[in-house]
């Protein structure tokens, strides 16, 4: 799985999930752009490996996303190999009658909007190039309804819609599409979201965390390089025939559904 001479851009890639594929694809050889909100971050990041590249933006702004293209793509020769919108955030908890709509849109603008935004400029340079990988970060609660999350869920079955449509519309171009849908993550973003469960539910986090663990197979949390080498594979020749597809790594899921 090595991706030497490939570039590729993350979306949100300050920290967990999408920090933990730009480490996975520099050490398979690729040169990494990495966007975030959080300069501090960035400015970690930018230390961290000679492959590794941290600009500054939101991946979720249409002005953001122009800069940053015109960043990476000056310094690449107009080149893009692979595209990982990574960008997401947890959202609110609570049932749906009680959500405020600016919480439902910024949950839509960071998790579904960027992956529309982000898509948008690398299809310009893939389709010119008649090659590329777009790998989309769905999530379990892209396949499963989730009470209390529905702004969170609604996005992330978007974005396995929006994956398997585009698939079809660039497969002519050598371009693959696929998503990535994660269950529970161990990290700091877990940690939070199963508190903010927590307190909606009036219950102790404990038992949040051990209901989430109790509805997989495999009765555990993954761990972000579960996911960065998931993505490496499908982004390398060894995926090459691999598109469309919305691939769970989340111990086998059976239900987000809860019991008090």
């Amino acid at each position: 799985m090595n991706l030497a001479g490939k570039t590729a851009l993350i979306t949100g890639g300050g920290s967990g999930l999408g920090h933990a594929m730009a480490e996975t694809f520099a050490a398979a050889g690729a040169t990494v752009w990495v966007c975030d909100t959080d300069e501090k971050l960035i400015d970690v990041l930018n230390g961290s490996s000679p492959r590794i590249f941290g600009v500054v933006a939101d991946a979720g702004s249409e002005a953001d996303v122009d800069r940053l293209y015109e960043r990476v793509l000056a310094s690449t020769d107009n080149r893009l190999d692979i595209l990982i919108n990574n960008a997401g955030i947890a959202g609110p908890n609570g049932p749906l009658e009680a959500l405020q709509l600016s919480d439902w849109e910024a949950t839509l603008r960071v998790n579904l909007l960027s992956t529309f935004l982000c898509s948008r400029r690398a299809l310009e340079v893939m389709k010119r190039q008649r090659r590329g990988s777009i790998v989309n970060l769905s999530s379990s609660a892209g396949t499963y309804g989730y009470p209390l999350r529905t702004p969170y869920a609604s996005a992330k079955w978007a974005i396995v819609g929006l994956t398997k449509s585009l698939a079809m519309e660039v497969g002519d171009y050598g371009i693959r599409v696929n998503a990535i849908c994660p269950g529970s993550v161990s990290g700091p973003r877990m940690d939070r979201v199963i508190a903010a469960e927590a307190k909606t539910r009036g219950v102790a986090e404990q038992l949040v965390r051990d209901q989430l663990v109790s509805q997989t197979s495999l009765k555990c949390f993954v761990d972000a390089q579960d996911i960065a080498q998931m993505a490496l594979f499908i982004c390398s020749d060894s995926g090459a025939r691999i598109s469309g597809q919305a691939l769970a790594v989340d111990g086998h899921t059976e239900s987000l559904s809860h019991i008090d």
